[in-house]
């Protein structure tokens, strides 16, 4: 428990304080967030707020993850480590994303191809690796079976081995691609995306936590309701500072923004969610802990798919947060109030996850 406290607090520190130096280091080179003149009128005078702040989240993870396990002297595990290569190749597509942005002076970066590129690129790599390196149990990192609250009894290996493998990758791809793409689409105010990622990254400090306590390979005698996880206490340790990070974040990115977090934060944020989900065994669970995202994703797809049958939008726009921006709420008023969705979600998911565990089902 000492490495997820160290591992917070440290990932804290460096983003409450590192933040403000790196935003005057991006003014002093005028990296600033280039604002779309078809988005909402109010977002006009947030051009040229720095932007690539997740450059800080992620440096601040990192740090901390290796100062929990200094300051503990406990070895890192592939888990853990796997996790932090998804964030932070994530985040490297991220960051290109936002520096041809800021160079080039438009809204458009990577061309989509190629940002779903390196995403699909960093992704194939996080999945093959998370079937290798087994532990003394045996167990990998992640498995072939599509997990709720645990591992089920779908297993993507039924044609044997090698096609289990091709269609695991696939299914981490989707998970990977879904959860990144939806903290970008939802990091479109103020502080929103960051406090959302902070409340679903705080459930998953209990989740693993709860399943270390309880994992098949560390209890005393087998207990039918116990968790096949790898390395549950590493992975609460990367979420803690993954989460600390964002905390400290947050008091520059609330309202009014001192600095965005852009497509590097965005998308290292995604992938540390689907990292932890399906390293922890809780792929479809993330649904639930994720609920904001899921709205939030839905609510384009049903304006793009409304406007191309029909010709008709069904949002004035999209995403959903600007629509309720172009109805006439106040941006730190539609931030507040998709906060408390957020935690109603994450909230429910945990309820979900203690009740399954409670019931012994």
């Amino acid at each position: 428990m000492r490495a997820v406290l160290v591992a917070g607090a440290v990932s804290l520190v460096v983003a409450l304080f590192g933040t403000p130096l790196y935003i005057r280091w991006l003014v002093r080179r005028g990296y600033g967030q280039f604002v779309r003149d078809d988005g909402p009128t109010s977002h006009h005078t947030k051009r040229g707020t720095p932007t690539m702040g997740g450059a800080v989240i992620i440096l601040g993870a990192l740090l901390a993850y290796g100062a929990a396990h200094l300051f503990t002297g406990t070895p890192v595990t592939a888990s853990g480590l796997l996790v932090l290569l998804l964030m932070a190749g994530l985040g490297v597509v991220g960051f290109l994303d936002d520096f041809l942005k800021i160079s080039r002076k438009q809204s458009l970066g990577l061309r989509a191809r190629s940002k779903l590129a390196g995403q699909g690129l960093v992704g194939v790599l996080f999945a093959v690796l998370a079937l290798q390196f087994p532990d003394e149990d045996g167990l990998t990192p992640a498995s072939t079976n599509i997990s709720f609250l645990r591992d089920t009894a779908l297993d993507l290996a039924f044609l044997g081995a090698a096609v289990g493998t091709v269609l695991f990758v696939v299914w981490a791809l989707l998970i990977t691609s879904a959860v990144s793409n939806g903290v970008n689409l939802t990091d479109g105010l103020d502080g929103l995306a960051t406090g959302a990622t902070t409340l679903v990254l705080a459930a998953y400090v209990l989740i693993c936590t709860f399943q270390s306590n309880q994992n098949c390979y560390s209890l005393p005698q087998f207990e039918p309701r116990c968790y096949e996880v790898r390395d549950p206490r590493d992975l609460a340790v990367v979420a803690a500072a993954v989460m600390g990070a964002c905390f400290g974040f947050l008091w520059w990115n609330a309202s009014p923004a001192k600095i965005f977090m852009g497509d590097t934060g965005s998308l290292a944020l995604g992938g540390a969610l689907a990292g932890l989900a399906i390293l922890s065994r809780t792929q479809l669970l993330l649904v639930l802990l994720g609920g904001l995202f899921v709205i939030i994703t839905l609510s384009v797809i049903i304006q793009v798919g409304s406007f191309k049958m029909t010709g008709k939008r069904v949002f004035r726009m999209a995403p959903l947060q600007h629509h309720f921006e172009l109805a006439g709420w106040g941006e730190v008023t539609i931030v507040i109030r998709f906060w408390i969705i957020a935690g109603l979600f994450v909230s429910l998911g945990l309820g979900v996850f203690y009740a399954q565990w409670v019931v012994g089902a």
